[in-house]
């Protein structure tokens, strides 16, 4: 299901993740993180296959890279910023005093319509690119079993499983770039508010009650 690239890119994310957020306080803390990490990321990843396929279409996931830092054409660097790879550092230098939270969010993805979409849905030859809001209910998805897995963790006592996830879900929830929330918000802005709403909460939660 995933390919070499993609296994390359979740294990890279796990383990910047895990380090982040722990420090490697402790180890028995660090493979704590590194397996929570890595399993909020998998269960991510995998809904998002899932609702692809559903909608005849492939999904790939690579490290989160920018090259545009403003508006205007020139505004761009010559090489690829690695955002998710540095983010969760730097927000730990930033945020130190905040216990595990930090950036997290490291991954994004790209949607490819399958080569017999048009033909299977369409009529062959006709227009079979992903619309917006198809990638928009994608990349929802995968918020939505993150915060699922959240109260999954909280009730049966797992809090910094449910911290992590909720965390997970707040960063991509940011409609900028390439993460999840700006592909929500442009393909469907009330479903974006919605789930935006839920984040919000259960982040509230997370610092008072968990």
């Amino acid at each position: 299901m995933l390919n070499k690239d993609e296994i390359i890119a979740v294990l890279i994310s796990t383990i910047i993740l895990a380090f982040s957020i722990t420090l490697i306080e402790t180890w028995k803390i660090f493979f704590y993180a590194l397996a929570s990490v890595f399993i909020l990321l998998f269960a991510n990843i995998l809904v998002k296959k899932i609702t692809a396929f559903y909608y005849d279409a492939e999904v790939e996931v690579k490290l989160w890279e920018f090259k545009r830092f403003g508006f205007r054409q020139h505004w761009y660097t010559k090489k690829p910023f690695p955002a998710g790879a540095l983010f969760p550092i730097a927000s730990k230098i930033v945020l130190f005093p905040i216990n595990s939270f930090v950036w997290m969010a490291s991954l994004v993805f790209d949607v490819k319509a399958k080569t017999y979409r048009a033909a299977k849905r369409h009529g062959l030859y006709s227009f079979s690119e992903m619309t917006e809001d198809h990638i928009g209910y994608i990349a929802a998805a995968g918020i939505a079993i993150n915060l699922i897995l959240a109260l999954i963790g909280y009730l049966v006592g797992f809090p910094l499983f449910s911290k992590l996830n909720i965390f997970y879900a707040f960063f991509n929830m940011l409609p900028i770039s390439d993460l999840d929330g700006n592909k929500i918000f442009f393909g469907n802005l009330v479903l974006w508010c919605f789930l935006a709403t839920l984040t919000l909460i259960a982040l509230g939660y997370t610092f008072l009650l968990v």
